[in-house]
């Protein structure tokens, strides 16, 4: 499957082709919750979570003490800015 453009706004992506851009990234889909996604990287992980107007991330016991790291990112954002923005880490 080919994606449009980088810079193409993630809402201008079908479900199927954001889909194959997470795989592409490493990303294992949650089996029971399919907007769920988690991405695993040598110093962090992450969940994933496409809701219905942005894409949340939540960096696993990413600070001290355990806590996590919540960020949200509009779908009007570009794939790349997107993927700079999660897959850089907390």
């Amino acid at each position: 499957m080919t994606l449009p453009p980088a810079n193409t706004p993630l809402y201008n992506h079908s479900l199927n082709m954001v889909e194959a851009w997470l795989r592409a990234k490493n990303c294992i889909q949650d089996s029971q919750k399919l907007n769920n996604w988690l991405v695993q990287h040598r110093d962090w992980q992450a969940e994933i979570s496409m809701d219905i107007e942005e894409i949340r991330v939540r960096y696993i016991n990413a600070l001290a003490g355990n806590k996590d790291v919540n960020r949200a990112f509009p779908y009007s954002l570009s794939r790349q800015d997107i993927e700079d923005a999660i897959f850089t880490g907390p």
